[in-house]
């Protein structure tokens, strides 16, 4: 009789054992499948990430127009502000302006980051467009801006918030700063009306979007 009951009991742990066994088998294969099906949907994201960004910025073959109507009025102040009306559509093509830099218009859905931003390349004008949609005022230089003018202004941008600046060779003067619906050319970084144009637009009046983001957007 004790011979047997060892057996049944040794028998008995062994299936238990066995069990054990599969069990931890199909722990260890389920992990395996859930990792395996993290990484696809990690990658995934990351490509449609990548795609959708590409998508944001794509020129595409032609350029689609701003929905921009109207012209520049310029004040005794020598800010020229743009009478009529300046689309605010979301496109994902590169849009014609009919100024450079443009005051508004159609533009793309992602921003440049304005939090006090100094780009040292020229940006695509729909993103910076968009900026100015949040209440930034734009600092733009041509290579014909003295080095301590472009010093100057990069230390005054990077210590006030919804500002940005970067170069652009295709604006007519050296140094022009821009708003939604405004803009005025300067003659340096000392010119009194630098300080008063930040003071008026920097999430001024003319401001379509109030408080809205300047980080989260794209960086150079």
């Amino acid at each position: 009789m004790g011979s047997a009951k060892n057996k049944s009991n040794t028998s008995r742990q062994a299936r238990i054992e066995e069990m054990r066994r599969a069990e931890r088998a199909r722990e260890r294969r389920n992990r395996i499948l859930t990792i395996a099906a993290s990484t696809v949907v990690v990658a995934g994201l990351v490509v449609g990430g990548v795609v959708l960004i590409r998508s944001q910025s794509d020129d595409g073959a032609e350029a689609v127009d701003s929905k921009t109507t109207g012209k520049f009025v310029t004040g005794e102040d020598g800010v020229r502000t743009w009478e009529g009306k300046l689309g605010r559509t979301h496109v994902a093509k590169s849009v014609k302006y009919p100024s450079e830099p443009p005051v508004g218009g159609d533009h793309n859905q992602v921003w440049m980051n304005c939090n006090g931003d100094v780009y040292t390349k020229e940006l695509k004008n729909e993103h910076a467009v968009h900026s100015l949609e949040h209440g930034a005022v734009w600092v733009t230089y041509t290579s014909k801006a003295s080095k301590s003018d472009i010093e100057k202004l990069t230390a005054k941008v990077k210590q006030t918030p919804y500002t940005l600046m970067s170069p652009d060779e295709k604006q007519k003067d050296p140094i022009m700063l821009t708003a939604w619906g405004h803009q005025r050319t300067v003659t340096g970084a000392d010119d009194p009306n630098v300080a008063k144009f930040f003071e008026t637009y920097v999430q001024g009046k003319q401001t379509p979007e109030p408080g809205a983001a300047c980080t989260g957007g794209l960086s150079e």
